[in-house]
């Protein structure tokens, strides 16, 4: 099997090119099977080749090769224009000079139109059902236009290609969560979605492994003993439910409560908002690290109030950590969660007032902490990536010989 897989980035630091690099490592492991990625940034991805000739690499079989995509600095929007034809040119040439003819091309996301197999993380038509009251420019501040505009730019083009793309029968979808499933029928009429849920290392994410980090972690950050540590993990923080989770913090000040925001988003309107709230000295932004593992360890429950989110992952990651967690009911993670057992649901993850409540629950009492934190670090360990990777190498053999089967049909006739 020669799979193409196009994604603009791969790394561990973030959810969906996390659980994507996780698959394509164990795919690569299968006889037979060779990987080829079209992407612009590769990072802690283990076996991988730079180089567009596979006999540069190990004669094993079993191999990953990036071909790298040059990127092109500017706005979000420019450089996704920019990715979306230049990863189309360099895969059409391959072809074209008989140096890579994959079996298959599989996407995380839309990043390209002729993918035959799509990973849906997001389904950004109801994201942006949630969302679009904010974006409309009367309503804000003259100095927000320009980014406002942008992101509402961004979000109208990925709506437009996802009608296109979706509704395409041809293309095979799987989605990470039932949640992610229903909106696919929902707005797309696919009613053949596969649901392969995201997973865990459980090797890496495990509560001795934060026990261990904990002290040091929590003095490189500054933080009191007394301290109860909020962590919040993921970029596009409108989505992640940011602005809930800050009003939620202000009502809440009696309590000794300290946000840790890690990821990439514009921070200028949220540091405007810290000082309306009085919270500028309760929140830390930081920086996404390979070392992940250090802000579950900092921290003492995990909130993750997203507004839409086809999964989650860093919910299940602090699961395994054994954090208590707070989960958004608009969150694909949440469908492994029993409200009050191995975690809290939030049902109105636009209730600033019922999340206050959850905070007030988990700061108030260890014991609740102790017992959600225990059994979500059981569920966690249900959910392995070996257990994913085996369910998508299933999916994308059986898009293969789906594809094969079509081809011939149409050589037939």
């Amino acid at each position: 099997m020669r799979l193409a897989v196009v994604s603009p980035f791969l790394d561990r630091r973030y959810g969906t090119e996390r659980c994507i690099v996780e698959q394509i490592e164990r795919l690569a492991k299968q006889p037979g099977w060779e990987i080829h990625l079209y992407s612009q940034h590769v990072e802690q991805v283990a076996g991988v080749c730079l180089d567009s000739s596979p006999d540069a690499c190990s004669p094993s079989g079993a191999r990953i090769i990036w071909h790298r995509i040059p990127d092109l600095p500017g706005p979000h929007l420019l450089r996704y224009l920019w990715w979306f034809a230049a990863n189309h040119f360099y895969r059409w040439r391959d072809r074209r000079s008989e140096r890579v003819r994959p079996d298959l091309v599989y996407s995380p996301g839309i990043n390209c139109a002729d993918a035959d197999v799509i990973a849906v993380h997001i389904v950004f038509r109801e994201f942006y059902r949630q969302v679009r009251g904010e974006l409309r420019l009367r309503k804000l501040p003259l100095r927000s236009w320009p980014l406002t505009l942008h992101r509402k730019l961004y979000y109208l083009l990925i709506m437009g290609l996802e009608g296109w793309i979706y509704r395409n029968s041809r293309i095979r979808l799987a989605a990470v969560s039932h949640l992610a499933a229903r909106q696919l029928a929902k707005h797309f009429q696919r009613g053949d979605v596969a649901v392969i849920p995201n997973a865990v290392d459980a090797g890496k994410f495990h509560p001795l492994a934060c026990e261990q980090a904990r002290s040091s972690a929590r003095n490189r950050l500054g933080l009191e003993t007394a301290d109860f540590v909020l962590l919040l993990i993921g970029n596009d923080w409108k989505k992640k439910g940011l602005d809930v989770l800050l009003q939620a913090l202000a009502l809440c000040r009696n309590l000794p409560l300290r946000l840790l925001v890690v990821g990439k988003d514009d921070r200028r309107g949220y540091e405007e908002f810290l000082r309306q709230l009085g919270l500028a000295e309760r929140v830390r932004f930081l920086e996404p690290s390979p070392d992940v593992v250090q802000f579950y360890a900092a921290a003492d429950a995990y909130v993750g109030p997203s507004r839409e989110d086809a999964y989650g992952l860093p919910i299940l990651e602090a699961m395994a950590c054994g954090l208590p967690v707070i989960a958004s009911a608009r969150a694909g993670a949440s469908e492994i969660i029993a409200d009050g057992k191995n975690g809290l649901i939030l049902r109105n993850p636009e209730d600033s007032r019922e999340l206050a409540e959850h905070l007030r629950r988990l700061a108030s009492d260890k014991n609740l902490c102790a017992r959600l934190g225990e059994a979500a670090a059981a569920t966690a360990r249900e959910h392995t990536w070996d257990r994913n990777a085996a369910e998508t190498w299933e999916f994308l053999r059986k898009a293969a010989e789906r594809k094969k089967s079509a081809g011939q049909g149409k050589d037939c006739a």
